[in-house]
């Protein structure tokens, strides 16, 4: 009964250890201030990068948690995030950079 219990823990161990959804990363905190003097062109333009860049991270980070999942059930261990392949850190800074891009855009009444 106890190595059941102890399989049970560190199945959830490992599993919490995955890498998280893209969509459930916070935003880490940008200062708008940084785009001040950016026109509204400039702004769409960067919103555009940062889209994209996204949509690369987020691709990476949903095949982190694939390989995650794949480790965790085959070894007991989330083998991407050992071995860097979770990208969260850089999907918060684009979400941040995203916002602040917004926030001045709203600023500067930017049509979109």
């Amino acid at each position: 009964m106890k190595i059941y219990a102890l399989a049970a823990v560190a199945a959830l161990s490992a599993l919490a250890a995955c890498a998280e959804r893209p969509e459930a990363i916070a935003p880490a905190y940008v200062s708008p201030v940084v785009y001040q003097d950016w026109t509204c062109q400039q702004l769409g333009e960067e919103e555009a990068r940062l889209n994209t860049a996204y949509v690369t991270a987020a691709g990476q980070q949903n095949n982190a948690r694939a390989n995650d999942t794949a480790g965790v059930i085959f070894l007991g261990l989330p083998t991407a995030s050992m071995a860097g392949e979770n990208v969260a850190p850089q999907i918060a800074s684009i979400k941040g950079q995203q916002d602040a891009v917004r926030q001045t855009e709203n600023r500067k009444n930017c049509g979109r």
